[in-house]
């Protein structure tokens, strides 16, 4: 197993003068990424053109890695394009009757909110549980059930607060209820451990551009196979079905794993790019990811409140953080721009400052942080 020394080896970034405390937008490549990067370019620029049987290897052991990471059989698990339009899957892809309701939360990112309200034309009615500084609790979904609820979507991690929600617990609601259950994990995987064997989801969604260091404009999702059968694919392409290869047969037989929904070509270098960096997930080992994950932001959060600076989330149980250490502040635009200016990069969401280090961030670099928030004015 990788010791953090040998991984902070990895990011050229980390021989500069700056902070990147911004995994929550977009991650840092690594300098292992970077080496498939220029082997897949030279490929396809000069040694090995029509570098397809190269392109199927890094396809096919990058869904491997990826099942191993989230928990899942590589054949549940699909790739697109952005989680958007992965969460248009369950939200068109079902039979909605007017009077049926989804449950949502006010605290989501777009992404997960308009697939759902878009249902409104259906006359389909949503549910928005209100958070509370930051959190969703898990009473306050329970009261937003009704007979008539027939989908929750939820964040693993929320985007702006960093707020881990129990989705097994609220699993276990579900299926008691019989609601379909869909979770965006873009903020989670890669960030906290995750096995989806131990919990009866139905489709789960995420990116590789954050926490898992890859490309943008590659997503991917899982979809159980029972909830698969139940819905109706409303895009369909030519690799969408069984014998992909007989061109001119035009069999409409869809195949039966999850690369039904990858209609056409898909990103090919950012396939090529997953499969480098899952490596360094899974040779850290991803329940030490997590450890470290946790250590520095609760780290974080004392030492923010060491120099009299109040996180969104304070004195919260583990299993309810993840990466995302948020705070308000009276001046928040002045301070994200000298934060820049000082090459400490974090990101300003809804008027508040939000950090998001990563595994491979120290206690060392949030103090520094810490040193410039004490003396900012």
């Amino acid at each position: 197993m990788l010791d953090i020394n040998k991984v902070r080896e990895f990011f050229p970034h980390l021989k500069t003068d700056q902070i990147y405390f911004n995994h929550a937008s977009l991650g840092v490549l690594s300098q292992s990424v970077l080496g498939r990067i220029d082997d897949y370019l030279l490929e396809r620029s000069i040694t090995n053109i029509m570098n397809y049987q190269t392109y199927l290897t890094y396809y096919e052991n990058s869904k491997n890695k990826l099942g191993t990471l989230i928990g899942v059989a590589p054949g549940r698990i699909a790739y697109c394009d952005n989680v958007s339009n992965a969460l248009n899957i369950p939200a068109q892809g079902i039979e909605w009757k007017s009077g049926d309701r989804i449950i949502l939360n006010d605290i989501e990112f777009p992404s997960n909110i308009y697939p759902f309200l878009n249902l409104r034309s259906q006359g389909v009615e949503i549910d928005i549980v209100k958070s509370i500084e930051g959190k969703i609790l898990i009473e306050d979904i329970e009261k937003a059930i009704t007979p008539r609820t027939k989908m929750l979507s939820i964040s693993l991690v929320q985007f702006l607060s960093g707020f881990r929600s129990d989705i097994k617990t609220i699993s276990k609601i579900c299926k008691n209820k019989g609601i379909i259950f869909v979770v965006d994990g873009i903020q989670a995987a890669g960030a906290v451990s995750i096995d989806l064997s131990e919990i009866d989801i139905d489709f789960f969604a995420g990116g590789t551009q954050k926490w898992l260091l890859g490309m943008q404009g590659l997503s991917y999702f899982y979809i159980s196979e029972t909830f698969q059968e139940r819905v109706k694919q409303k895009s369909i392409g030519w690799l969408s079905v069984d014998d992909s290869w007989n061109l001119l047969n035009y069999d409409l037989t869809l195949k039966n794993s999850a690369e039904r929904f990858q209609n056409g070509t898909l990103n090919a270098l950012g396939v090529s790019v997953l499969d480098r960096t899952l490596d360094l997930f899974l040779d850290f080992g991803k329940e030490e990811v997590e450890k470290s994950i946790l250590n520095n932001t609760k780290y974080f959060i004392s030492q923010l409140n060491e120099i009299g600076i109040t996180p969104l989330l304070n004195n919260l149980p583990d299993e309810n953080l993840a990466g995302i250490v948020t705070f308000k502040h009276p001046q928040a635009e002045k301070l994200f721009a000298d934060l820049e200016s000082a090459k400490i990069f974090a990101t300003m969401r809804g008027g508040m400052i939000r950090f998001s280090p990563h595994f491979y961030n120290t206690h060392n670099e949030i103090d520094r942080v810490k040193d410039f928030l004490k003396e900012w004015r």
